[in-house]
This record gives C-alpha cells, structure tokens and sequence, in this order.
C-alpha cells in the first residue's frame, strides 16, 4: 500500500508535538500489555484454585471401601483435576461433599454442622422411592441430586448401550426357555403376582436365595445364559428405575428380557425398541406365555440384532460413579437447594 502523499501542514513538522504522540502511544502500548499479563495471572490463579477439584465422600456407599489414595479418576477413567477423598478432615478444603442416601441416619448429628461457603452438597441413592425412606428428613440440605433419574443433577444408570464395530451376532447356546434369579421375594410386590399367574402357562426355571438356589458371582451370567428369555422384573415400578435385572441378567447374558416396570417408552430411551418384550405389550400373561413358546428362530434372532451396533456398559463401581461428578461439575447449578426431596423423588 502506497504511503498518502504529505500534507501542506502537519504537525508531525514540530518535533516537540511528534515526542509527545510518540510517548503517548508507548505509553498505552505499555498499558494493554500490563492488563494482557494481569488477566493472564488472574486466569491462572482461578485454574490453580479449581483444580483438583476434590470430592469428599463421606460415608463411602458400599460396605468395602476400594484404595482411592492415588489418582483414581485419572488413571481408572481418563478424568483429570478430581481427587476422590474419604478423609473427613479435608471438609474445609472439599468443593463437594457425597452423601449416600444408604449412610445416612434420621437427625443431623452425623452431618457437618454447616456447609462451607461455596461448597455443594450431593444426595445420592440408586433405591427407588418404594425402597427409600426419611427423605422428609433432608429438606433444604442437598445442592445436588445424584440417581439414576435421567432428570438427576448428575445421571448414573445401571447400565448403558455404547456404539461398537463388531457387526456381529453372539447368542449363546440355548437349553431352556425361561429363567429368574431372585432375592427378596415379595408377596406383594407386583412381580411376585405376575410371575405367580404368568407361571400358570409357562415353566420358569427359578435361582436365588428365595429359592434356595443361589448363584456365585462368576455361574450367574452362564447359569442364565441358557434360557432364551429372562425375567427382567424390577422389585418396584418407577420412571427410569431400570436395573441391573435388564443390562447385566438379560443383554450381557445374551438371553431376551421379558421387562416389569415403567412403560414400553421409558425403556425405548435406554435401548432399541426391538431388544426386549414387555409385559404390557400382550392383553393376557396367557397371550405371552404363548407369544414365547411359540416364537421361531427367526424372529427370536431379531431380538439380537442390536448387537451389531452396540455393546453393554455396566456401571458397578462407586468409583466411577464419583468420578463422574467432576465431568458434570461445570454444568451443575449453582446456589441451589431442594427444598422438598421426597416430592422430587416420588414425581
């Protein structure tokens, strides 16, 4: 770009002037650069002050406390910035604190007698609210929500589908038509009455300590593996309440589950619409004893075919389930309090 030719007066002629705008562009040169540092400082005290973010656990879920000295989100999960701690001395310098609901005893003497500016507090259960009682206890205490409602503030399902590669089938060989494993047999509860008059039309090859078969931990998949459809029956009916019974008992076994509990749609936003049966689908449990003694292979290996896109992911670890706080933490609310905790849950 060609320079403007020279005016007939410029002040640039005086010399005194030209110092003077000189100094003064310096000088706000010299400004900006000192603001530029001072942001850049400020910025990386705030990531020195966030980071690690630490989670204090209370009391830690599950009756064996698991070794989480080291870097557990980092080297377990490929988490970073999150230390995991069950060190109650460190409640001052917690950004969360982790309250499972299983712990927790009615009255506050075993709480922290306040909550640090701050800090936030999470609730945490995986029961339903027919197995979850004195949660009236808790109002106006917990920040955040941590189920496995999808409308929780921090999601933690049973299990999930995640994409694979694979484009292949594997159904395991079959040698009975349908089994259950069940503990806590109940009466009263719905699927205690279901498989009572669905046993009336079908033989249902039944394991567990309600049935004084029980199951090692490594023969239950193999056990189950040889039916062709499973009992998915959850112990109380509740949106999104869709358990281990599904994802481990049924599509990592490799056998179809016969699911129930909330509608045939709740269960469409975990899986495909063609990997289960639902009891609800048929007008008579005699209409679904028949619909399975009666199914060809054919239509039965339709039943797999979301194993040609997707795998079985089962959350089992604690670990992992508080590790996922910290992935959540940005997006979480801030200042936030539910002021009624059963209406919430029971919705």
């Amino acid at each position: 770009m060609p320079w403007p030719l020279p005016l007939r007066w410029s002040p640039w002629g005086r010399p005194g002037m030209k110092a003077l705008v000189t100094a003064s562009v310096f000088v706000t040169i010299l400004w900006n650069l000192r603001s530029f540092l001072n942001a850049s400082k400020g910025s990386g005290e705030d990531s020195k002050h966030k980071e690690p973010l630490v989670i204090l656990v209370w009391d830690w879920p599950s009756k064996q406390v698991p070794n989480i000295s080291r870097d557990v989100c980092h080297e377990l999960y490929s988490i970073t910035g999150c230390q995991l701690t069950t060190e109650r001395q460190l409640l001052r310098q917690a950004d969360v604190v982790v309250f499972p609901h299983s712990r927790l005893q009615p009255g506050r003497d075993k709480l922290p007698k306040e909550r640090l500016p701050g800090q936030n507090w999470v609730w945490v259960s995986l029961e339903s609210p027919s197995n979850t009682r004195a949660l009236a206890a808790w109002n106006q205490t917990f920040n955040w929500v941590m189920t496995y409602r999808q409308d929780s503030d921090i999601f933690i399902p049973y299990g999930k589908l995640v994409p694979n590669r694979s484009a292949t089938m594997n159904i395991p060989a079959k040698t009975n038509l349908v089994s259950w494993v069940i503990s806590n047999y109940h009466r009263t509860q719905k699927r205690a009455e279901v498989y009572k008059n669905l046993s009336r039309y079908l033989h249902v090859n039944i394991y567990g300590k309600a049935n004084n078969k029980p199951l090692c931990k490594d023969c239950l998949l193999p056990t189950v593996s040889k039916s062709k459809f499973y009992l998915a029956f959850e112990n109380s009916i509740h949106r999104d309440y869709i358990t281990e019974k599904l994802w481990r008992n049924s599509l990592l076994a490799g056998t179809v589950p016969v699911v129930l509990g909330p509608p045939r749609a709740n269960y469409e936003q975990f899986v495909p619409a063609d990997s289960f049966i639902h009891v609800n689908d048929f007008g008579s449990l005699e209409e679904l004893a028949t619909f399975l003694k009666t199914m060809n292979s054919s239509r039965y290996r339709q039943f797999f075919a979301w194993q040609r896109r997707f795998s079985v992911k089962l959350y089992t670890d604690w670990r992992e389930r508080i590790c996922a706080i910290c992935t959540a933490y940005p997006r979480l609310p801030r200042g936030h309090l539910y002021p009624d905790l059963q209406s919430w849950f029971n919705s």
